[in-house]
């Protein structure tokens, strides 16, 4: 995907004009992945799930892309959308290729890789990373790790729902609303705790099937659900810890829960990092390896969870600001559990698939 006193997280907000002319402005040519970009420009081009840039010019990502151009006289273009539409782009534009990095949640950066989208590359700081949370090949590192999350309407719920069986109570109806799977990083992260809380593919899928009563319906964003929260048009929906953490301050109606998959047992959620790699024949290759350098070097790493409301990616860095003790207590009590990334990957659009049928989506 996918924050944070820091500012409220963005809505996922639009391109800006720069962005949409980037992503727009060259025609594919058989140039075999070569790009019309001038290579000695000053500049890279970030494709980025969203969640981590704030509207209001105050997130992780506003204030990592001020501090890197004013340290390297690098600048970053910024094209935000889904994990899955960013690897599509990506995948339209392999022949002239415009971005240089892609940040994106799992399943979607393996999918990148399996497209042969991604190029190797170890930025500086990855051996403080998790072996779980980075690439053996090098084609992507964590940068920001993060947990899949629900949210609900403080105000209106007194607590929040215990389980899924909860969610598919009548006062729901009309009141829920989670984003698409296959589209979006959050909404396939839905699908990935429902296939392990109720057991594989068959059980989870005829519980979604019931809990479609109640979806509002779908939705290309995460962060578009958020402020539907708090204002009370939905009581739940789901998001991701960073992502919802970092919006609290501006809209403080919602609250974030992880439902059980029965009465009885505990919470239970995965990890769901942003994952940054560098793009095959990016057009910028140097200051790309520059700038992913740069996102895994200890003071900004210090400062995911204090300015980003998110979780460091590096092992070696042990923040205590205020909002990293607030997300350890927000994880507190939480069974975490280890998605295999490889079948997901490998059955990825069967999982879709059925999830299709099933909702009738």
């Amino acid at each position: 995907m996918t924050g944070r006193p820091r500012p409220a997280r963005p809505v996922r907000p639009a391109l800006t004009a720069g962005a949409a002319a980037l992503v727009l402005a060259a025609t594919l040519t058989a140039c075999g992945g070569a790009s019309s970009a001038d290579p000695d420009a000053k500049e890279i081009t970030v494709y980025s799930a969203d969640g981590l840039k704030s509207e209001k010019g105050d997130g992780f990502y506003d204030k990592v892309f001020k501090d890197f151009e004013k340290q390297t006289g690098i600048k970053v273009d910024y094209v935000e959308s889904g994990s899955g539409a960013a690897v599509q782009r990506l995948a339209r534009e392999r022949s002239n290729t415009k971005a240089d990095v892609i940040v994106t949640l799992p399943p979607f950066i393996q999918q990148a890789d399996g497209k042969g989208l991604l190029d190797i590359y170890r930025p500086q700081g990855s051996d403080k990373v998790a072996a779980a949370d980075k690439d053996p090949n090098g084609r992507w590192t964590s940068v920001v790790n993060n947990y899949f999350c629900f949210i609900y309407n403080t105000k209106e719920l007194p607590k929040p729902p215990a389980t899924w069986q909860d969610l598919a109570d009548h006062r729901f109806a009309g009141k829920l609303q989670y984003s698409t799977p296959g589209v979006a990083g959050d909404g396939t992260a839905v699908v990935i705790k429902a296939l392990h809380d109720f057991g594989g593919q068959g059980p989870a899928m005829a519980f979604l099937k019931k809990l479609q009563a109640n979806n509002v319906g779908p939705s290309s964003s995460t962060g578009q659900l958020a402020p539907k929260v708090d204002k009370g048009e939905l009581l739940a929906a789901n998001g991701d810890v960073q992502m919802n953490y970092a919006n609290m301050k501006s809209m403080p109606q919602q609250g974030i829960f992880f439902p059980a998959a029965a009465p009885g047992a505990k919470p239970a959620t995965f990890a769901l990092p942003y994952a940054a790699g560098l793009v095959r024949n990016a057009p910028h290759a140097a200051n790309a390896k520059k700038f992913l350098d740069y996102l895994l070097s200890t003071p900004v790493q210090e400062e995911v969870s204090a300015i980003g409301g998110g979780f460091t990616s590096r092992t070696d860095v042990k923040p205590t600001d205020p909002n990293a003790t607030a997300l350890a207590k927000i994880m507190d009590g939480v069974e975490i559990f280890q998605p295999d990334w490889n079948d997901i990957d490998k059955n990825l659009d069967t999982y879709v698939n059925a999830w299709k049928t099933a909702t009738g989506s």
